[in-house]
């Protein structure tokens, strides 16, 4: 089945269950599917987040969906890809009248709560050459309520917007808006033409963050990202650290105040 007349979604896969959409891409890459291919279940029994945290989905309630890719650029390049899709997911729901934001790196957000994840995860041929990259994305859209023990962290478009939304339309959308960034990326080989507008999106940008590292913690200002994706966090001396690993809180999101 073909969801789109571009590229991104040239052939689209659906279920009503599968264990998780990023394994069963992974299959099906593996059996030659496709540059663009999209895999999408109204539920999976082992969806994963970021640090294999579970995610769940109800059937008709969420976008659980992975597209894969085979690019052309070298695998370091890769783990950008996320930043990519997060901006796109930010984008779209703008372009529909919803004031959504981007919680660094791919988190996107709405009333400081989480409506979306995004994870990416890749195979190589050889140190030089990627096998395929599954970006798997995670929205939550006609989702009515959460489990007590997330319901102040997670929101929906729905409990937002008050309406329901046709998922269809809406993934048709991303994939679109995700297609047009995803050849400027490959353009430059990393995000200098996007980092503008992903900037402009970051709900991070000019509030304190706390950086958490194993060398220690720190507090800074957000200013942005780099062409790299790295988060630049002005330090009270005035210096800019490029963050490109460990966990960014930021004040007033998911507890942290």
């Amino acid at each position: 089945m073909q969801l789109s007349s571009g590229w991104a979604g040239c052939e689209f896969y659906y279920e009503e269950e599968t264990d998780s959409t990023n394994l069963w891409l992974k299959r099906l890459a593996r059996e030659g599917a496709p540059h663009g291919a999209v895999a999408m279940a109204e539920r999976q029994t082992a969806g994963r987040g970021r640090r294999g945290n579970q995610w769940e989905t109800l059937p008709g309630t969420a976008i659980a969906m992975s597209i894969l890719l085979r690019p052309s650029f070298a695998p370091v390049h890769a783990p950008k890809l996320t930043l990519v899709m997060g901006l796109s997911v930010a984008q779209t729901l703008r372009e529909e009248g919803v004031k959504a934001w981007i919680k660094w790196p791919n988190d996107v957000v709405i009333n400081k709560k989480k409506l979306c994840g995004i994870l990416t995860e890749m195979s190589v041929k050889t140190p030089e050459a990627i096998d395929y990259v599954i970006i798997g994305t995670g929205l939550n859209v006609n989702v009515e309520e959460f489990p007590p023990e997330v319901s102040s962290v997670a929101t929906s478009l729905k409990l937002e917007t008050g309406k329901d939304w046709d998922r269809m339309e809406l993934l048709k959308k991303i994939l679109y808006t995700f297609s047009e960034n995803y050849e400027k990326f490959s353009e430059t080989e990393d995000l200098s033409l996007l980092r503008d507008a992903y900037s402009g999106l970051l709900i991070n940008r000019q509030k304190k963050v706390r950086i958490l590292e194993d060398a220690g913690n720190w507090e800074g200002i957000a200013r942005g990202i780099n062409q790299e994706g790295e988060l630049m966090v002005e330090k009270e001396d005035g210096s800019l650290t490029a963050v490109s690993a460990g966990e960014v809180s930021v004040r007033g999101l998911y507890g942290y105040i």
